[in-house]
């Protein structure tokens, strides 16, 4: 049974989850593995959710204020668990809780090599924007928004 789990980057599962997230992002961002870490830091996120499979945590995400909006960031789902729906529930949590805390947007960003994660936002009705703030020039970026309301 899948259960999700609001909390913060201080919790420990969300912290293990991350240092799997940053080892799989190391090999597929490459060269580019320290300008896209520089983002990615975790000590401050307060929007966290962390999804577990009969009471092992299997993925993660957070958000942050950006701009007037809600940054998805920190999204993971183990490799074994993929494929299952536990990032689009991460997801569609996240952006509720956005929508709680009066967000009207959400926005990303993920890498163009990650063919994967541009599916999922797409399948979730992201759709693709002009790269933003640290990401404007960045030509392995892709930026995506979508509009969020309360269920």
């Amino acid at each position: 049974m899948r259960t999700l789990l609001r909390t913060d980057s201080s919790h420990p599962d969300f912290r293990a989850l991350v240092q799997l997230l940053d080892t799989y992002l190391s090999k597929v961002n490459g060269e580019q593995d320290a300008f896209f870490s520089a983002f990615n830091k975790i000590d401050q996120l307060k929007n966290v959710v962390v999804a577990y499979e009969g009471g092992r945590p299997v993925g993660c995400g957070a958000f942050k204020p950006y701009e007037g909006m809600a940054e998805i960031k920190r999204m993971y789902t183990r490799e074994e668990q993929r494929g299952k729906g536990v990032a689009g529930a991460v997801l569609k949590e996240l952006e509720q809780w956005a929508a709680e805390e009066g967000y009207t947007y959400c926005v990303l960003e993920t890498g163009s090599f990650m063919p994967d994660a541009v599916a999922l936002y797409a399948k979730h009705q992201y759709e693709v924007i002009a790269n933003y703030g640290q990401y404007a020039d960045s030509k392995d970026s892709v930026c995506m928004k979508k509009r969020v309301v309360t269920r």
